[in-house]
């Protein structure tokens, strides 16, 4: 499973405060149960967002090869036979 980015935890982190304080200040309720149902739809929400913000696209420079593997290129059979000009 990939990682969240920046951007998908900072969207996230401020639609989970900003709709639960929207929520409890237009619903002016004072019941345990009416909160948690209000943070628990809230989380639900800021979850919807963070997975919902577009990932940045994969370009095939950025598909090397992974940390500490080094590719060298292989001469081929064509180049070894031809001398190095003088």
């Amino acid at each position: 499973m990939p990682r969240p980015t920046t951007a998908q935890l900072a969207y996230g982190s401020c639609t989970v405060i900003l709709s639960t304080l929207a929520m409890l200040l237009l619903s002016q309720t004072s019941s345990g149960l009416a909160i948690t149902a209000i943070a628990v739809s809230a989380l639900a929400l800021g979850l919807l967002v963070a997975m919902t913000v577009p990932l940045p696209k994969k370009t095939p420079a950025a598909t090397t090869a992974p940390a500490g593997e080094h590719r060298v290129p292989v001469a081929s059979a064509a180049q070894e036979r031809v001398p190095a000009p003088r």
